[in-house]
């Protein structure tokens, strides 16, 4: 789990991974077995002209996850798009549908680290339950930026967690148990707010 302050640099992180941003120092190395799914807030992969079934199921009424066949039709409904909304157009889709949509292509995807930016976002319960059962059958890495802490306590191994001025801590344990550490090391003191330089003098 990826946790701090809006204006932290999370989805920047997650941007220098997916060399979207070029780093101004350092470097970042992605090992040759690594394949990354990547779900973004934007959705910008999304075409808006196909229908909910097409994009995900390539037009085809079977699809491989994993190495294992299944029904195209029943892996989207497992999203609630069932009947006739499986044959929406993507442009028309609600913020919610959307991002059900495209955590759908990500978990269908034969990537072995996933990247997660806020994906429990205008989410029903019942696919919330989905991301979660798939998550938890995921036979790779996921790497989640969430402001959901309940979410986090059911789904993360390790927190990451950017707790202001430039300092990032590295806690291996739940969103709960992290919580505990830092009160520990910073009494109960809360997560620092990013201040912004005015635009105009």
């Amino acid at each position: 789990g990826v946790i701090g302050p809006n204006g932290a640099g999370k989805t920047t992180l997650f941007k220098l991974i997916m060399k979207q941003l070029q780093a101004e120092a350092g470097n970042i190395e992605i090992g040759e077995t690594v394949k990354v799914s990547y779900v973004d807030q934007s959705h910008a992969a999304i075409d808006p002209n196909k229908s909910v079934f097409d994009v995900i199921s390539g037009g085809t009424e079977t699809i491989m996850l994993g190495n294992k066949q299944a029904n195209a039709r029943a892996y989207v409904g497992r999203f609630n798009f069932n009947g006739a909304d499986q044959e929406k157009k993507c442009g028309v889709l609600s913020g919610g549908e959307r991002n059900r949509l495209h955590l759908a292509l990500a978990l269908k995807a034969e990537g072995n680290l996933l990247l997660l930016d806020e994906p429990t976002n205008d989410i029903d319960v019942n696919t919330l339950r989905a991301l979660e059962e798939g998550l938890e059958g995921f036979a790779g890495c996921a790497v989640v930026i969430s402001h959901d802490r309940w979410f986090l306590d059911r789904i993360a191994t390790h927190i990451l967690a950017f707790e202001g001025d430039s300092q990032v801590h590295f806690f291996e344990g739940s969103f709960s148990e992290y919580e505990e550490n830092r009160k520990k090391r910073m009494g109960g003191e809360a997560p620092k707010r990013f201040k912004y330089k005015k635009l105009m003098a």
